[in-house]
């Protein structure tokens, strides 16, 4: 059965993004050994994309002219009017993740439905009951501000940690369940 994961990388102080949406910090770090083979993992298992309007106009900015994901259908969730670029199965949506979440979960077929991108828009599934994991790679690099991992009133009930793993001798990756109910 599909669920829904927050794959995403977050400093130590956890920040996923500065205030300014750069992720210098964190690309550094694209050709540290054995870096890019827990998201190559990670998208073998993934049937769709949802992300929010900041994250969708990041990427055609950082990636002009080719979509990232053309062979995943992707749901962008926004108040503001894009097109999507030549190629891409994108749909644009507004509205509560519950009224869209059975769309998503019937788009990822037997795969995972890949929360991309801020924290704002993972924390409505998570206010909503529907985040099932979480799998964050820790980057050994404080920011002091910025966009926050995962922007809930807390505290929550404990995460259950599923793995644990060292990447490239300095990240750490940890993949977490969400506990059932509100999170």
């Amino acid at each position: 059965m599909a669920t829904f994961q927050y794959y995403v990388a977050s400093t130590i102080d956890g920040f996923i993004a500065s205030a300014d949406d750069d992720l210098g910090w964190l690309l550094q770090f694209d050709q540290v050994e054995g870096v890019n083979e827990g998201i190559e993992s990670f998208m073998a298992g993934v049937g769709c994309i949802a992300m929010g309007g900041d994250t969708y106009r990041w990427l055609l900015e950082h990636e002009p002219g080719a979509w990232p994901y053309p062979d995943l259908p992707s749901w962008v969730f926004t108040h503001h009017e894009y097109s999507a670029p030549a190629g891409a199965n994108i749909t644009f949506v507004r509205g509560d993740v519950r009224e869209f979440a059975p769309d998503l979960l019937k788009d990822a077929g037997d795969k995972n439905v890949w929360l991309v991108g801020g924290g704002d828009l993972v924390a409505q599934f998570a206010n909503a009951g529907l985040l099932d994991e979480m799998i964050v790679t820790i980057v050994p690099v404080v920011l002091g501000a910025g966009k926050r991992l995962l922007p809930l009133r807390g505290p929550t009930a404990p995460l259950e940690l599923v793995s644990h793993k060292t990447i490239g001798g300095a990240a750490a990756e940890l993949h977490y369940r969400m506990p059932k109910g509100r999170a």
